[in-house]
């Protein structure tokens, strides 16, 4: 019976995706944007969220292409529609969700759906998740439930979507078929999703054959818990280092954006990141320069957020460039106040500040900037100055100098990368922002709290040879520091203490000794938004997933998981903690 219910939907993209199919012709049709979360489920965005995307995707042909825009038309700041996700940008070419604040990266895609659909009126179906709160399911399953709804059924089975539960609209109630575990369910009435054109055959949810279903097959809906999703994580085999940063992006498709930038005065060009960019909204009046904030579509007014250089003292430049410059006019003649000049000008304008120094020490500058290559950190070619160069005063470093990561080999403005360090932790730490490379010894924002540890001999489910580890973290709320979003607002420090479970053998015993480092590094908690209750200013986990189920696996946090063990060294890995830190 739930077979015979399909959900119509289709794979057309925006200009610029590879979405036109020969033979077919245009249909009217909705189109919903989803990202994939860890567990590999896909998540719609609201629909305000996808009418920004589209109408940015739509505006640089509106306008007409500027030549050679690049990345600089394919990147949507998902804060302008809704200020919960303003850390967040979508990179359309490689359909990538990027945290600009912790470096996540997480698949998105775009379906289309018929315009009498669920989608198209609106309708989101949501299950209740272990917070309390609630969170959507996938559209196309949602556009299943609201057909089998309105065909007046009382039950249906998700199998055929992958899905191992059963449906009782009756009750509101989901049934995990295998563990029988219930979570209520609702029907939601939101903002209808974008109506556009479908170029290509809409395709059905069930036993779906589309090109975009065929080339994702891999990330579609999961049947166990056992799947973690492992983007952008190193590899523990051998990777071939590409010569050409430009083919490395090319590969990718991918900008790094470590904050918005700011409003240079006098620029020498129109800046490729900022709310002029092709991507961007028109603003009201037809502005031509930047605006010192990001006009929302909601209402609600996105700042910038600062920059903070590092800048000479006034007093030193004064006594530089007055007194001393003074002195020399006066005494040319006098070799011996040539030579004591020329050492207090040394000390006093040229040695490097600690940010500098610490640029210096992972970066060799180079001599000729390549022509044809981008620094994307300002979206500026590397052989023009930073993009920043305008907004600080740096005696050390010019404004087009250019260095390479010594490991990686990644190239960007010296400026640029100063920039992005004095707005980090400025932990003596670099991490590159293309392939995440870390150099030295990263640290977090993880507030004050207490990781404690005990054994006992229970086993955990797949681990039957083994007793168990418990951890036990417990945070307070607190004050806000200078490191985190909203420095002197509280922050609230919801369910802990939070109880997490390892197996008690060889592999779980050094996944422990990594997070008791992760933990002194700061590493295991943040302070941001939680994506599950949408609360800001909270400690949430920092992409490094933990059990917190010992008996049951059934919100994807417990055991059995056979994969967990090497999932959460290669996500301690990405954070710069190996095994190598033990011996040290």
């Amino acid at each position: 019976m739930a077979a015979a219910l399909g959900a119509g939907s289709g794979s057309a993209g925006p200009p610029g995706l590879p979405n036109s199919v020969p033979g077919h012709t245009a249909l009217p049709a909705v189109a919903v944007w989803e990202w994939q979360d860890e567990f590999g489920r896909w998540r719609p965005y609201r629909g305000s969220v996808c009418s920004f995307i589209e109408q940015a995707l739509q505006a640089p042909a509106q306008k007409g292409r500027r030549s050679g825009a690049g990345l600089a038309s394919s990147s949507i700041p998902l804060g302008q529609a809704d200020a919960t996700l303003a850390p967040y940008v979508i990179d359309i070419p490689s359909l990538m969700q990027f945290r600009q604040d912790t470096g996540t990266m997480r698949s998105v895609r775009r379906h289309l759906f018929a315009q009498d659909s669920a989608a198209g009126q609106g309708i989101v179906w949501e299950w209740q998740n272990d917070e309390g709160g609630w969170s959507p399911y996938e559209m196309k399953v949602c556009v299943f439930l609201e057909q089998a709804f309105t065909h007046g059924l009382q039950h249906v089975d998700l199998s055929s979507l992958g899905y191992s539960y059963d449906i009782d609209f009756l009750s509101l109630v989901q049934t995990n078929k295998t563990s029988r575990f219930r979570r209520g369910i609702q029907r939601r009435v939101d903002t209808p999703y974008p109506v556009t054109t479908a170029t290509g055959p809409l395709h059905m949810a069930v036993a779906c054959s589309c090109q975009q279903c065929l080339l994702n097959s891999g990330t579609g809906p999961i049947t166990t818990r056992y799947r973690h999703s492992m983007i952008n994580l190193p590899s523990s085999s051998a990777v071939t280092q590409v010569s050409s940063r430009t083919a490395a992006l090319s590969s990718s498709g991918l900008g790094f954006v470590p904050y918005n930038k700011p409003t240079l005065s006098g620029a020498r060009s129109a800046p490729r990141l900022n709310t002029q960019s092709a991507w961007a909204l028109p603003q009201p009046g037809g502005a031509g320069g930047p605006s010192p904030g990001l006009s929302a579509s909601n209402g609600v007014s996105v700042p910038n957020l600062p920059v903070e250089m590092p800048k000479p003292s006034k007093v030193n430049q004064a006594l530089a460039g007055g007194v001393i410059t003074s002195i020399v006019q006066m005494f040319p003649f006098s070799g011996w106040w040539k030579s004591l000049i020329a050492s207090v000008m040394d000390t006093v304008t040229v040695s490097p500040s600690e940010h500098e120094q610490v640029v210096r020490k992972y970066l060799e500058e180079l001599r000729g900037a390549p022509a044809d290559e981008d620094c994307i950190i300002c979206m500026e070619k590397l052989a023009s100055p930073s993009g920043y160069s305008d907004a600080c005063e740096c005696k050390t470093i010019k404004p087009e100098a250019v260095g390479q990561l010594t490991k990686c080999q990644h190239a960007f403005h010296l400026l640029c990368v100063l920039a992005m360090y004095t707005n980090g932790n400025k932990d003596g730490s670099l991490q590159c922002p293309s392939c995440k490379t870390i150099y030295g010894e990263k640290t977090g924002t993880q507030p004050k709290g207490k990781m404690e540890v005990s054994t006992f001999p229970q086993s955990l489910p797949g681990h039957q040879d083994c007793g168990t580890i418990q951890i036990v973290y417990s945070i307070s709320r607190g004050i806000q520091g200078p490191e985190h979003p909203n420095p002197g607002m509280p922050y609230t420090a919801r369910g802990f203490p939070r109880y997490c479970y390892l197996p008690d053998n060889e592999k779980g015993r050094k996944v422990l000794d990594l997070l008791r480092v992760a933990w002194k590094r700061r590493l295991i908690f943040t302070v941001g938004t939680s994506s599950t209750t949408g609360e800001s200013n909270t400690v949430v986990w920092n992409e490094i997933h933990h059990k917190t189920e010992m008996d049951t696996n059934l919100s994807g946090h417990g055991y059995p998981d056979p994969n967990y063990l090497d999932n959460v060294l290669a996500e301690l890995a990405a954070q710069g903690v190996t095994e190598a830190c033990l011996r040290q």
